[in-house]
């Protein structure tokens, strides 16, 4: 696996590569904008870790610039900044994951490793559970052909329900990888999204398992 740090505090950056090298990771580094969208385009990436605050041309404009390109890499954006807006801006541009410094390298190498595992469970970014498409590189979901317009964590939500269509899918993977890892507030802020995706999606296609969690279903 071929890994690409964008990251201009090169203290970081070294400690991270030095870390996922030792992991068994091919990692590459750069330290500017520019350069971050060159290599990233020009090379064969398995994961972009990506920081928003980049001298040259800031992670926003590089990520929306890989997805317009088409390319489908899974990025995990790192940045100082905190809030629900910067975090959504994030995932609109395409981001696939979200993380607030300061962090542990521990919680990194986790995501890392998660949207890794995301990946190789569908080679299409679309993915079609009955009359549910949800197309993961657009971030656009359809049923019967109509499109649902979703807000960036709904999409998240909805997304790891998508990934492992059939299965039960817990409370906590989905605070783990939609919310960060140090999330502390109501767990239950994942029961507020499963009703707002019902009620955007229809009736039918998310199941509770009680005491599990939930199952997105192939129904028409």
């Amino acid at each position: 696996m071929r890994l690409l740090i964008v990251e201009d505090e090169k203290r970081l950056a070294l400690s991270l590569a030095k870390g996922l090298t030792a992991e068994g990771f091919a990692v590459d580094v750069v330290h500017d904008g520019v350069s971050g969208l060159h290599r990233a385009s020009e090379g064969a990436y398995d994961l972009v870790v990506l920081d928003i605050m980049l001298p040259g041309m800031n992670g926003y404009r590089i990520c929306a610039a890989l997805r317009a390109a088409g390319h489908e890499v899974p990025i995990l954006m790192l940045t100082a900044k905190d809030g629900e807006y910067d975090e959504a801006e994030g995932l609109d541009t395409g981001a696939d994951d979200y993380l607030t410094k300061p962090f542990s390298y521990v919680v990194l190498l986790a995501r890392v490793r998660a949207l890794l595992r995301r990946r190789g469970t569908g080679a299409s970014p679309v993915l079609r559970v009955g009359a549910l498409s949800v197309d993961r590189a657009a971030r656009r979901v359809e049923r019967d052909g109509t499109e649902i317009a979703l807000t960036a964590r709904e999409f998240s939500v909805l997304e790891q329900l998508a990934v492992r269509a059939g299965e039960v899918v817990s409370k906590a993977d989905i605070l783990e990888h939609v919310w960060d890892f140090a999330y502390e507030g109501d767990p239950n802020i994942v029961e507020v999204y499963i009703s707002a995706l019902r009620r955007k999606l229809g009736s039918g296609l998310i199941d509770t398992v009680r005491g599990a969690g939930y199952r997105l279903v192939a129904r028409a």
